[in-house]
């Protein structure tokens, strides 16, 4: 069966009516039953309680929820209680972040108009627009929302912004003609799609689809159907959970059968390697990665970028791939002109010289043939005329002055079929015929030239001059208006008749230029091994010519349009994006397909957008980046971030926050480890050597969850760096565990163990419960210490560096502080199981934790000079 677009006015009323007749009551109310109303179906919401339960489907939460169960099970029930009370905090703060609901659909509902105006037995009547159904006759006129989608019936030079559909950034103008053969959406001129507006004209249309079978309602279904993706970081984490706790449970049971082995009770050795467990899995981990992003987010907001899902902080310092739409995006999304041709000369737009008669009377005829107007700010009209009096405007000639100097008598509207418009003025010369008009139909009705001040006949080499300089100007993605005039009797009525034997003056070309940030975020992408792709509805010279300005494209050959794309499977698809970086004419499936390709390929990609086409593969999109100025609330709803800006540049100050946002969470994370790495150390020795237990449960407990929780908080917060941007970003797949990052741990965590067992053995001389005391003391004070080792992956000491991060110096002063109380204080004794440290003992204790600074630093040292 043929598509509406393919048929004639007839044979659409007929497909969809059976006649050409206006639908009945009858008809309506059947069709409004069969088909239902004209609004888009929502998906049920997750609930706050299903929220805050997934958030212990955590592999490392079910370990300590277990942990916890056990302890209360063996009687120790502070330590179930503690532990209890950490994740249940981790869930709420993690429910917090994600309880927005998701409002897509709302946002695409709202874009349908309030009403709409129907021709129903045989009057024109406004109906809510839910009511419209199938086969109904929709009125429309500037300034009107279209409600559903259709096929054009009648058409007075109507022109319709279908941007946020299409990405196209110019007015649409529309036909009743039928379309032969098989054309994308953007060019089916003879179909009007919901949610996109009238800017021009007037007309009536066939409703052919409502609900959720229009082109938004298919963008629905898309947003429906299409996941979004973890984030590298919650992805590392997760796998990062699963092999920490084989770890760790593989440790604990090698210590439960040694201290079985030696004679203790099930029951006591159970309770210690439970305890073990607890001390060695960092129980804060996700409340600070939370707390982390937090802080990332507000310095982004800072900085232009409001992020909606915490994670996408980090993510975006991931990304290898940035998908970016053109229209408001890369562009202003505001035509200008950028040249005038006149007397022979391409003129750049601010070269403009109106001391030149020629270029003065170029700009004067095209404020007066034009029905734009720009009120405070306010622009009214087809872009490409606003564009022209914006010139005027720039240029110290505002289009009321020049108006009102020479009022309009008569005109000619702009029609398609024409591509012509005329106004009649009383210019200096006498009553003047002004015509704007496709370079190629004026240029077949003109048969003199303005050169030097005079009218001259034309020749072909001046018609073929014209030709090239229109071709020269289309190569580079410029829409071109050519402009002429003629003299005619006062008091005439102007009529197509008159638009023949007139004088060429000129061309004006425009386009929606680059913004003045995008060349320089390109460049910073490309140096930080990003690569940027254009995905646009908008035409392929268009979108080339704006990729090549701003350093996206390099060769023609890397732009392709949608239609290259249709028919080919995804494993083709996944080869043909390496060498493409700019799609022309794509439909939303295509950019979804375009994101997914990349994803297939291994690469953490983001999507930037500002249309309603845009927002399924903002949410496909790892990370989806949507504009908040010119972004409709579709594609804010799907994105995971909004640029306040809409600059692209922002993006690249994300890149770098993300990037050192994901360092600091590193740092965190070897503090974490490497401080828990001495401590299972510790015991096992203690246990292989026969040595009594060197720590209590509790001594584990207070590490973990005191002294370790701000250090690791403060390092996730260190001050950030711009050397990020001159690496490239790390693979998908890079666990956060590399042989690398294990190593630092190893080494770092058997340094501080054997500061540790050091200080153990010292008190063991004179009793097992000093000897616990001081290496419990050890152990904790060593771990803040160590927060200044994990600063930088090179030494730090004696450097401004060291000092930088005020939040460190704060943590470690508080944990002092604290641990020097408990060793102090003799009521606080019996609850953490220690003794009296006398002034010796406690500066042997601070010590040995001292001693680590040094030695850390060292071996780093030794490791960047050997390039570890």
């Amino acid at each position: 069966m043929k598509e509406y677009y393919q048929m004639s006015r007839a044979e659409a009323q007929k497909t969809v009516n059976g006649s050409t007749h206006p639908l009945s009551e009858d008809q309506i109310k059947k069709n409004q039953q069969k088909y239902g109303p004209n609004a888009l179906v929502e998906e049920k919401k997750k609930s706050i309680l299903q929220i805050f339960l997934e958030q212990y489907k955590d592999f490392l939460v079910i370990i300590l929820i277990v942990a916890a169960i056990v302890s209360g099970l063996l009687g120790e029930t502070e330590s179930a209680i503690v532990i209890l009370v950490v994740i249940t905090m981790n869930a709420i703060l993690g429910t917090v972040q994600t309880v927005k609901a998701e409002q897509s659909l709302d946002s695409l509902k709202a874009m349908s108009g309030p009403e709409a105006k129907v021709f129903r037995n045989g009057d024109v009547i406004k109906v809510p627009s839910s009511e419209v159904t199938i086969g109904d006759i929709v009125m429309l006129e500037a300034g009107d929302y279209v409600p559903a989608d259709g096929r054009i019936l009648e058409n007075a030079s109507l022109k319709i912004d279908e941007s946020a559909l299409t990405g196209e950034s110019l007015g649409v103008e529309k036909t009743e003609e039928a379309i032969s053969g098989e054309v994308p959406l953007g060019d089916r001129t003879n179909m009007v799609y919901s949610g996109s507006f009238v800017s021009y004209g007037r007309g009536s249309f066939l409703v052919t689809a409502i609900g959720m079978e229009t082109e938004v309602g298919k963008i629905a279904k898309l947003l429906k159907s299409t996941s979004e993706k973890k984030t590298p970081l919650q992805m590392n984490l997760d796998n990062f959970g699963q092999k920490l706790s084989i770890l760790i449970l593989v440790f604990c049971a090698i210590l439960f059968g040694i201290s079985v082995f030696r004679g203790e009770s099930i029951g006591d050795a159970f309770l210690f390697a439970v305890a073990l467990a607890v001390a060695a899995i960092p129980e804060a981990l996700s409340s600070i990665v939370t707390i982390v992003l937090s802080f990332g987010t507000q310095k982004m907001a800072k900085e232009h970028a409001i992020v909606r899902k915490l994670q996408a902080v980090e993510g975006l310092g991931s990304v290898s791939i940035i998908c970016s739409d053109k229209t408001g995006t890369l562009t202003q999304n505001k035509m200008t002109v950028e040249y005038y041709y006149v007397d022979g000369k391409e003129i750049p737009a601010e070269a403009i010289d109106l001391e030149d008669d020629a270029q003065k009377q170029l700009l004067r005829h095209s404020i007066l043939c034009n029905d734009s107007t720009n009120k405070n700010g306010e622009e009214i009209g087809d872009p490409t005329e606003t564009a022209l009096i914006n010139q005027g405007d720039k240029l110290g000639v505002p289009a009321e002055t020049v108006r009102e100097k020479y009022p309009r008598f008569s005109e000619v509207p702009f029609d398609s079929d024409r591509k012509l418009m005329s106004t009649l003025h009383t210019l200096k010369t006498g009553s003047t015929m002004v015509t704007k008009g496709a370079v190629d139909v004026l240029l077949g009705r003109v048969t003199t030239i303005q050169k030097n001040g005079k009218a001259e006949p034309v020749s072909q080499a001046d018609i073929q001059e014209i030709e090239e300089q229109n071709q020269k100007f289309s190569r580079n993605g410029l829409r071109v208006l050519a402009f002429a005039y003629k003299s005619v009797p006062e008091g005439t009525t102007l009529t197509v008749d008159d638009e023949k034997d007139m004088t060429f003056l000129g061309l004006i070309a425009m386009m929606d230029p680059p913004r003045e940030e995008s060349k320089a975020a390109v460049e910073e992408c490309i140096k930080a091994g990003i690569k940027p792709i254009m995905i646009t509805g908008d035409h392929k010279v268009t979108a080339a010519a704006i990729a090549k300005r701003i350093g996206i494209l390099k060769d023609e050959s890397e732009a392709c349009e949608g239609a290259v794309i249709e028919n080919m499977t995804d494993e083709e698809l996944k080869d043909f994006v390496e060498g493409i970086s700019v799609y022309a004419r794509v439909s939303p499936e295509h950019k979804i397909r375009i994101v997914k390709a990349w994803q297939d390929k291994g690469n953490i990609v983001s999507m930037t957008g500002d249309g309603v086409n845009d927002a399924p593969a903002l949410k496909q999109a790892d990370i989806g980046v949507a504009m908040g100025i010119t972004g409709t609330e579709v594609s804010k709803d799907a994105a995971s971030m909004i640029l306040t800006d809409d600059n692209f540049a922002t993006i690249v100050k994300a890149v770098e926050n993300g990037r050192n946002v994901y360092k600091n969470i590193k740092s965190a994370i070897q503090f974490l480890l490497s401080g828990n790495f001495a401590g299972i150390l510790a015991v096992l020795y203690a246990s292989i050597a026969g040595l009594p237990v060197p720590f209590a449960p509790v001594h584990l407990l207070f590490i973990n969850l005191l002294t370790d929780s701000l250090p690791a908080i403060a390092l996730g917060l260190e001050p950030h760096s711009k050397t990020v941007m001159n690496e490239k970003p790390r693979p998908m797949n890079e666990s956060i565990l590399t042989k690398n990052f294990l190593s630092k741990i190893g080494i770092e965590g058997l340094v501080i163990g054997i500061m540790t067992m050091i200080g153990f053995y010292i008190g063991y001389q004179e009793s097992p419960l000093l000897a616990s005391t001081l290496a419990f003391g050890t152990l904790c004070t060593s771990r803040l210490v160590h927060g200044f080792n994990c600063k930088a992956d090179e030494p730090v000491l004696f450097t401004k560096r060291f000092f930088n991060n005020v939040y460190l110096a704060g943590a470690f002063g508080i944990g002092v502080l604290l641990i020097t109380a408990v060793m102090t204080v003799p009521w606080l004794h019996s609850i953490f199981q220690v003794q009296t440290l006398n002034l010796t003992q406690l500066l042997i204790m601070y010590g040995l934790s001292l001693a680590n600074l040094p030695i850390i630093q060292f071996i780093k040292w030794v490791r960047k000079k050997i390039g570890k």
